[in-house]
């Protein structure tokens, strides 16, 4: 994927470190850059959208449940 491709997947959030990432669907997972710290939503299925900022780096604009 090329940087500023829009990002719209289902996956499920994850914690790591200090960090939070998406374990997608797919196969993969992607490092998130979040407005906001979703605790309430770690290990739970997530959709995610945003932008693609870097290799595997997204700049989330949601996370929402699914």
């Amino acid at each position: 994927m090329e940087i500023g491709t829009r990002i719209d997947e289902v996956g499920t959030l994850i914690r790591d470190g200090g960090g939070f990432y998406l374990r997608r669907d797919l196969g993969g997972r992607f490092e998130l850059e979040l407005h906001r710290t979703p605790v309430d939503l770690v290990e739970k299925r997530v959709r995610l959208v945003g932008i693609l900022v870097g290799s595997n780096l997204v700049n989330a604009d949601g996370v929402a449940p699914v």
